[in-house]
């Protein structure tokens, strides 16, 4: 399985890249391949500067060897080895019309002394965060995952959807960070689901993610905007930021697992702004994002 999944993201990852220089037309991604000393590595690809996508990345990575002390008490166990590998995306579009994405797919193994399985699990998701509310992007955008979920399970969409709503929520700022989309962890092997059967959903997924975010980008990169819309969109990344930072897991993973410091930080914007109590006008577009990340709504 691991070796499947691995195979899968390397493909992955050309096939998203593909697209999104296709849509951007002027930037290339760079490529960087690095190790992991205890084991494992991967290939990091950026963007920066393009016509749509002020910078992004699309990362893959596969790592392994022993659990470190601090994971091993976070899964209650002791001297366990692990695997894990993923692709993981953040792409930060120039226009503020244009929303940032975030998408992640992951597998994970763990192992015993002797070297045998005794836990594996499937992870991941993508998420929307605008900063101009349009919504027939956000209807696009969860019909899109509705629609992989449903090939798979009807119970899929509307849990995970609602765990993506929990998970990206900035706690301290009483607020969700995007409009959601789907998050989903820890899928098992049970009697309703092999693990054969969560890799071709996770799949399924990943597969949706250029249909979901490609339409919208299409739609709103040629679209103007104001110097005071551009500031607004870095007021937002600065609470992008603030939840990265504070309370991702998959950041806390990397960093705790010695990851590649460049590579789990990639998904922080170039240009933000953080305003002293900044709050948006009565009434305005912006207020109304506002009110919609306080509220989660049912798009589909």
């Amino acid at each position: 399985m691991k070796d499947k999944f691995f195979k899968y993201i390397h493909e992955l990852q050309d096939s998203i890249v593909a697209g999104l220089e296709k849509i951007d037309g002027k930037a290339k991604f760079q490529e960087d391949k690095w190790d992991r000393p205890e084991g494992g590595g991967g290939r990091t690809r950026v963007i920066e500067n393009g016509a749509v996508f002020e910078k992004g990345g699309v990362n893959i990575s596969g790592v392994h060897g022993k659990l470190p002390d601090s994971m091993q008490k976070y899964f209650g166990v002791e001297d366990a080895d692990f695997f894990a590998c993923g692709l993981s995306l953040v792409l930060h579009p120039t226009n503020p019309m244009v929303p940032t994405v975030h998408a992640n797919w992951r597998y994970f193994e763990m192992y015993d002394k002797e070297g045998n399985i005794v836990d594996q699990w499937f992870g991941g998701g993508q998420d929307l965060t605008p900063y101009y509310l349009f919504e027939d992007d956000a209807k696009h955008f969860h019909q899109t995952c509705k629609t992989a979920c449903d090939k798979h399970n009807p119970e899929f969409y509307p849990k995970y959807k609602a765990r993506c709503d929990e998970y990206f929520y900035n706690t301290h700022r009483n607020e969700g960070r995007g409009i959601g989309g789907l998050f989903f962890d820890y899928c098992k092997a049970s009697e309703e689901m092999s693990m054969q059967n969560w890799y071709d959903f996770v799949t399924e997924v990943g597969d949706s993610f250029l249909e979901a975010y490609i339409p919208i980008v299409e739609k709103r990169k040629d679209l103007d905007y104001t110097k005071v819309q551009r500031d607004w969109q870095e007021i937002r990344r600065g609470r992008y930021v603030e939840f990265n930072l504070v309370h991702d897991k998959g950041t806390l993973f990397g960093l705790k697992t010695n990851g590649r410091i460049e590579s789990i930080l990639m998904s922080l914007p170039p240009h933000v702004q953080w305003v002293y109590d900044h709050h948006p006008e009565v009434g305005s577009e912006e207020e109304k994002l506002i009110e919609v990340l306080q509220n989660p709504i049912e798009w589909v």
